[in-house]
């Protein structure tokens, strides 16, 4: 096969792979937004055969042999067509390994446990979904096994989210955030500041949604490439930078719930509408890694959602919208509000400060399940053991305990690191940034736009194109440092709370 003809089959290949995508991406966000209670017999059938089609167009020799005539030629093709097959190998030698039967299986398997995952949350009734969880559990360690054999199965896991991620690396990582970390958080427990008046609402939903669609605009969003819609936990789902879906949840008790969520989601919104125009339809369009698009969400919804200087926008769109809600409240008091700190049950709900426990606390458990060293059956005993030993709060029940998260009902096990380490490598990099843009300046005058670009420059518009790790170096100014973050934390919550 000449190289020629190697490339005109690559973007065969890819162009059919990118629809076949596409339409699962709709499938799947449809069937979490709008579509019927019971449509999911039929989604997954339909999600099953579209798995399928993909899994034929990828693997079959001549695909192994496109890929590898162009990377046999990498001056010749070009860094963007050597990068895409380059990253197509990486999903090639994922999936041919696995058998078509098992994998359709899992297909089908994981669109029917999400809509187990919702019935039994909504039940609070961790057995509705365990026999569940047993069945994808082992899919992921059979999975792992066939693609390396020699690793444990959770590093395999591990590294489909975060490049090179492992135990080895991760586990002296969160032993730092909770060395670093929980002293301040007991303390500050110690000193419980009381909740603002403001804040006991109620906060009509028809007005939050509206408030929903002034925040994206803020976050500088163009709302005719990217929609919100409500969901019970929230996501975003790119089909391409001129699709992208966002979702949020909404709390009549609560207006920061919500916030929060629109801000986060778009912060991985913005990363997938900012991709190069040239990578679209390829696999180069998308986020490098889990922790790098984690990086971008936690910077928008923490370092400038939870900042001082965002609170001079965000205190003007909430008068306009809850002007009886508002009446009185100053800068200063929407500061504070937004960085209450206080273990809590809900992980997606939690302070800036304490929520990488969470995190760690699902890392724990997730080693544990896939090394088998903990059974499904006690999965919620010993969630509740570690919520009370590591945060100091009491689990009342499974519905905001071990069903709250909706991740393994559809196998993203491993994927809930990326979080923390997604908000320590957004620290390194504001670090970066205000040695060039005048952040603070620009926030507080409701102007994220410089923000965005420096993020699109070192970041954004790259997809999938630069390696993990070169990014991060670009961005970061340096390898990850923990106390980097720790001490950021520590910094801001002891002046929060005035401590020593």
């Amino acid at each position: 096969m000449t190289l020629s003809d190697a490339i005109a089959k690559l973007d065969e290949i890819e162009k059919a792979a990118y629809a076949l995508n596409h339409a699962q991406a709709v499938l799947t966000t449809d069937g979490d937004t709008a579509a019927p209670k019971n449509s999911w017999k039929g989604r997954g059938m339909a999600l099953a055969y579209l798995g399928e089609l993909l899994y034929r167009q990828l693997v079959n020799p001549e695909t192994g042999e496109v890929l590898e005539t162009v990377l046999q030629h990498p001056n010749e093709a070009g860094e963007i067509v050597f990068r895409r097959a380059e990253v197509m190998k990486e999903a090639y030698d994922d999936m041919h390994v696995l058998p078509m039967e098992e994998y359709t299986a899992y297909e089908e398997l994981t669109n029917e446990s999400g809509a187990v995952w919702h019935e039994a949350k909504e039940k609070s009734d961790w057995n509705l979904f365990a026999p569940y969880l047993e069945k994808i559990i082992a899919f992921r360690r059979h999975f792992a096994s066939l693609k390396a054999p020699e690793k444990p199965a959770y590093d395999v896991l591990l590294d489909q989210f975060e490049k090179d991620a492992s135990m080895e690396t991760l586990d002296p990582f969160f032993r730092s955030l909770r060395d670093d970390l929980a002293p301040l958080i007991r303390e500050i427990a110690a000193r419980k500041k009381p909740v603002p008046a403001f804040l006991k609402g109620p906060w009509p939903i028809a007005r939050q949604r509206l408030f929903s669609e002034k925040v994206m605009a803020l976050e500088g969003i163009d709302s005719l490439n990217c929609t919100l819609g409500e969901t019970e936990h929230p996501f975003t789902n790119s089909c391409n930078k001129w699709d992208v879906r966002i979702t949020t949840h909404y709390h009549e008790e609560d207006p920061f719930s919500s916030m929060f969520s629109v801000i986060h989601e778009g912060g991985h919104a913005l990363y997938e509408l900012d991709i190069r125009d040239d990578l679209q339809f390829t696999c180069l369009a998308g986020g490098s890694t889990m922790g790098i698009h984690e990086s971008q969400s936690r910077f928008y919804e923490n370092l400038i959602g939870r900042s001082r200087a965002f609170c001079t926008p965000l205190l003007k769109i909430m008068r306009e919208v809850f002007p009886d809600q508002m009446e009185g409240v100053i800068e200063e008091d929407l500061y504070s509000a937004v960085n209450l700190s206080e273990p809590s049950l809900i992980r997606t709900e939690a302070d800036e400060l304490t929520y990488s426990l969470h995190v760690m606390i699902r890392y724990e458990l997730e080693k544990a399940m896939i090394a088998g060293d903990l059974k499904v059956r006690d999965i919620p005993g010993e969630w509740n053991r570690l919520y009370r030993e590591v945060l100091g709060v009491e689990v009342p029940d499974d519905r905001r305990g071990c069903l709250q998260d909706s991740h393994w009902s559809f196998g993203g096990i491993g994927y809930f690191p990326s979080y923390a380490l997604g908000s320590a490598y957004g620290v390194q990099m504001l670090r970066e940034m205000e040695k060039t843009v005048p952040v603070w300046d620009t926030v507080a005058a409701g102007h994220l736009a410089p923000v965005t670009a420096w993020l699109t420059e070192r970041i954004h518009q790259y997809g999938c194109l630069k390696k993990p790790k070169d990014l991060l170096a670009g961005a970061m100014g340096g390898p990850l440092d923990p106390s980097v973050y720790t001490g950021y934390l520590k910094k801001k919550f002891s002046e929060l709370y005035r401590l020593s």
